[in-house]
Formats: C-alpha cells, sequence, structure tokens
C-alpha cells in the first residue's frame, strides 16, 4: 500500500487539485519555510502575549504527509499492513498512545480489537487460508446486479465478499459523494461490517473528484481528531494551521487570515473564547427580543395573548375574538371592581404589583445593557470595514506625496499608521464585549478610562488619516499622524497589558448570567 500524494498539476473540474495517489514512502519531508526544530514557525505579537508560540500553515499535501508520518511512526512499532493500520488509527481518533496500549493490552484476546475497529484480523488463521485461495479460477455471480464474471473482475475486502467492479464503483461513489462517508465505509454485503480500506478505494475511484472528496473526508477528521490542528476558516481556503501546544493564541494562515486557534474565530483580543462564543450566540438567537417583549408588553390575564399598550389608558380591552377581557394594565386584574377611580388599584398587594414591575424594570434595564455594548461593538465593526479601505486611499497619498518630495521609505508611515488604526478598532470592538460580561469593580474603572483614552486616540488618528495631503501640509500632517499612531499604539499595548494582568491576578468580576 502507497503513501497518499498530493499532485498540484493534476486538475479536476470546479477543483483545483487531487490528491492522486496513495503511497506510503519512507522518509516523508516536509518543504515548509523558516522552521525551528519542531518544523514550526515562531510567531510572536506586541504586548509580550504570544511570544515564543509557533506555528505553521500546512497545505492539503502538508497534512497527508503529516499523516503518513503518522502511520510510519506507528508502524514502526507494530508490524501490520499501513491499511490496517490506518483505519485502526481513525478507529482511535488518531491517538497513536493510545492504540498501543489497546492492542498491547488485549493479553491475547486480540480478535475483540480487530473487531471493535471492524477489520479483519491480519493474523487469524483463517485470514491467511482465505487469501491463499482467493486467486481460484471460474466465473462467479455478483450479489448486486446477479450477473457472472470472470474470477479477475470480481473483487472484495479481507472478509472475502466479492463483488463486481462495477457495482463497488458505483457503491463507493454513492457513500462518499451523496452520503459523505469515508472511514466507516463497510463491506456491501448484508450484516458485514468490514471498513473499505484506502486501497481498494484508490484501485477502483477513476474519477478525480469523487478521489478527491474521499481524502478530504480522510484528512477532516484526522484534523478533527488532532487537537494541534485546525482549519483554516477563510471560505475556500483547504489549509491547515498547525501547532506546538493549544491555546487561545492568534495564528495566521498562508491565505493571510488571521484567527485564534483555540475556537476558530477572528482573532478576538481581550475577549476569552468562552465569552466571545456567548456573545455571537446572544446577537444571533432571540434572547434580545424575548427581553423586549417582556419590557414593553403584559399578557392577558385571560388568554395569555401578548399586547402591547399604545394609549395612556389603562383600561384593556383584549382583541382577541374569543375573549374580550376587561382588565387593569397596571395590576391586570378585572377592570370591573376599579369603578371609576384608578386608585382602586391599590386594594391589591403591594408585594404582588412590586415584583411584576420589578420583573419588567430588570427586563428593560437588561435590554437597554445589551444595546449600549451591541451598538458600540457594531459602530467599530463597520468603522474597521471602511477603514480596511483606507489602504487603496492611501496608497494614492503615498504616491501623491512622493511627488512633493519624499522619498518612498518616507511615506510608509501611512501605510504604519492604517495598521495601527486597524489593530486598534478591533480590538476596541472586542473590549466592548469584554465589558458587557464585567461586573463593576476599581479594576473595571480603570479599564474603561484606558478604553476611552484609546477610543478618544484612535479617532482622532482616523480623522488625520482621511485628510487631503496638499503640499502646505504635508510635513504637518505627517508628524501629526506619527505622534498619533505612536501613541496609540501604546495605549492599545497598556490597556492589553492592564487586561491580562488582570486575568493573571483574578481581578475581573465576570457576570456569568448575563
Amino acid at each position: 500500500m502507497d503513501d497518499l500524494e498530493y499532485d498540484s498539476e493534476d486538475e479536476v473540474e470546479d477543483e483545483d487539485s487531487d490528491w492522486d495517489e496513495y503511497q506510503y514512502d519512507e522518509g516523508v519531508e516536509d518543504d515548509h519555510r523558516n522552521k525551528n526544530s519542531d518544523g514550526l514557525i515562531p510567531f510572536s505579537t506586541d504586548g509580550n502575549i504570544n511570544d515564543g508560540f509557533a506555528y505553521d500553515s500546512l497545505t492539503p499535501d502538508g497534512v497527508v504527509d503529516l499523516m503518513n508520518v503518522t502511520v510510519h511512526e506507528v508502524a514502526e512499532i507494530i508490524p501490520m499492513d499501513k491499511t490496517v493500520l490506518r483505519i485502526l488509527l481513525a478507529h482511535f481518533k488518531w491517538d497513536k498512545e493510545r492504540l498501543f496500549e489497546k492492542y498491547y493490552g488485549c493479553e491475547g484476546n486480540d480478535q475483540k480489537f480487530f473487531d471493535d475497529a471492524h477489520v479483519v484480523n491480519p493474523f487469524s488463521s483463517h485470514h491467511r487460508n482465505a487469501s491463499s485461495q482467493s486467486g481460484s479460477n471460474g466465473d462467479m455471480t455478483c450479489e448486486i446486479c446477479c450477473l457472472p464474471f470472470s474470477n479477475d473482475f470480481m473483487t472484495g475486502l479481507a472478509c472475502h465478499h466479492k463483488f463486481c467492479k462495477g457495482c463497488w464503483t458505483e457503491y463507493l461513489r454513492t457513500k462518499i459523494m451523496d452520503q459523505g462517508m469515508s472511514q466507516t465505509i463497510s463491506c456491501p454485503s448484508y450484516g458485514c461490517d468490514i471498513v473499505v480500506n484506502d486501497e481498494i478505494v484508490m484501485n477502483l475511484i477513476s474519477s478525480k473528484k469523487v478521489r478527491l472528496k474521499y481524502l478530504h473526508l480522510i484528512s477532516n477528521t484526522f484534523v478533527e481528531c488532532n487537537s494541534l490542528l485546525r482549519w483554516c476558516p477563510a471560505p475556500n481556503c483547504l489549509n491547515v494551521v498547525r501547532v506546538k501546544f493549544s491555546d487561545a493564541r492568534p495564528v495566521k494562515c498562508q491565505c493571510g487570515k488571521e484567527f485564534c486557534f483555540k475556537c476558530g474565530e477572528s482573532w478576538h483580543d481581550p475577549v476569552l473564547c468562552m465569552y466571545l462564543k456567548r456573545w455571537i450566540k446572544k446577537c444571533d438567537d432571540d434572547s434580545e427580543t424575548y427581553n423586549w417583549i417582556a419590557a414593553n408588553t403584559k399578557e392577558c390575564p385571560a388568554c395569555f395573548a401578548t399586547i402591547e399598550k399604545d394609549g395612556g389608558c389603562n383600561h384593556m380591552v383584549c382583541r382577541s375574538v374569543s375573549c374580550k377581557h376587561e382588565f387593569c394594565w397596571v395590576c391586570l386584574g378585572p377592570w370591573e371592581p376599579h369603578g371609576s377611580s384608578w386608585y382602586n388599584c391599590n386594594r391589591f398587594k403591594e408585594e404582588d404589583a412590586k415584583k411584576a414591575q420589578d420583573c419588567q424594570e430588570k427586563s428593560r434595564q437588561a435590554l437597554q445593557r445589551y444595546l449600549f455594548y451591541c451598538n458600540r461593538y457594531m459602530n467599530h465593526l463597520q468603522s474597521l470595514r471602511f477603514e480596511h479601505k483606507l489602504y487603496a486611499q492611501v496608497k494614492v497619498k503615498m504616491e501623491e506625496m512622493q511627488k512633493h518630495g519624499m522619498s518612498w521609505i518616507e511615506v510608509q508611515f501611512l501605510k504604519h499608521a492604517v495598521d495601527v488604526l486597524c489593530q486598534c478598532r478591533q480590538m476596541l470592538m472586542y473590549t466592548y464585549v469584554f465589558a458587557f460580561f464585567l461586573n463593576k469593580n476599581n479594576q473595571s474603572i480603570i479599564f474603561e478610562d484606558n478604553q476611552a483614552d484609546l477610543e478618544k486616540a484612535t479617532e482622532v488618528l482616523s480623522e488625520y488619516l482621511e485628510r487631503d495631503i496638499t503640499t502646505d501640509a504635508v510635513q504637518d500632517i505627517k508628524q501629526k499622524v506619527q505622534d498619533k499612531y505612536r501613541y496609540c499604539a501604546n495605549r492599545r499595548k497598556l490597556l492589553l497589558s492592564h487586561i491580562y494582568e488582570g486575568y493573571e491576578s483574578d481581578l475581573w468580576d465576570f457576570n456569568d448570567k448575563v
């Protein structure tokens, strides 16, 4: 059985490339650049938060190489066919140590070990005897299409259930393309649960599109089971990021997408992954709709229909045709006992009225609080999208400034300024998510002061960059932009350091109920 190889010159309709052959070659080599002794690229950002965090961006062939290396490592310890080892590794979620533990810990009961993995025991006498008789001559009848074929046109797995190659090909194509299956495809024979190996798939499937889909599915399982690997979340990107240890750190794919390795979202400093997920869910679901309903409507006491008050009168009449119940908006009691005086509401228990008012007020406050932080989060998100377009505008300004006597190196300050501006916008956006889950204390006040200072400086920098560059103002605007973007960079670093210092010293008090 050969290793899986990636051939970049093979083209598939609607696809970029195909992993064309499975070949387990010894000594698979990586060709990625600038790696350390672990094969990973060192990466660090400002603030000393990611110093020493190493990662690498793997192309599809790099992922396949890594799979092959894993199979080879296991084959050096367990002398077995590599196609079987690949299935066993997939069964144990590519955990080599667990595979070794189960294999050498079965105490002679190796049959159960292979049965659980849905693999024929390669060491059984039945398997060896059947293999020696598998080349017998004569016609055979395919149990699927019920047509006779020569033995050469029949094929099967180690379980020795044979079918014609045509039925095999259609069966595999249906499982792969229609059902999205790869490592769980079993023998077509009724009641047989032996897993189809990669060799028979690669020998029978000629369509490059089907083979590509099959290999993508296998690679996806390999990546999903490995805590040190993560797919790049960018659309249409097939690369994988590999790290030395799993942590919530920023990584950057070869395609340019930067994201958090732990959760796969865009890099979200300074928010923890768990709170970002809750924020995204809160923005996506209907929780705030319910809050608005609770804050601005009440239910009819008779039919429980939701009613919104649109006038000053507290005499309510349910509009439901089958109800028409009359009640008081204030106390929700029947309107009739109220008579002509609204003050009859004081006959109700004070604690009941207070409880209802408190509940409604809490819902209203919760809604207002969420909208406060959401509006500012969305405002910075929108500004960030606009300011990403500044790069094109800055390029024009840089060319114009060069016409006014400045060198190419001298005008690079504009690009640096846009870089800092986008970094500040992105961080400010996530500071409002951080603040939403934060309870008030002395440290939160300091955080808000630092946040406000960075926000003001960011707005000034944004204003500077949107001004037109003229001959009279070139030197003036250059000095102002340089001073401001350096100030923004320092304030951003200060704010980030304070937040992470709070994480390390447990200074933040988070509200897990919002």
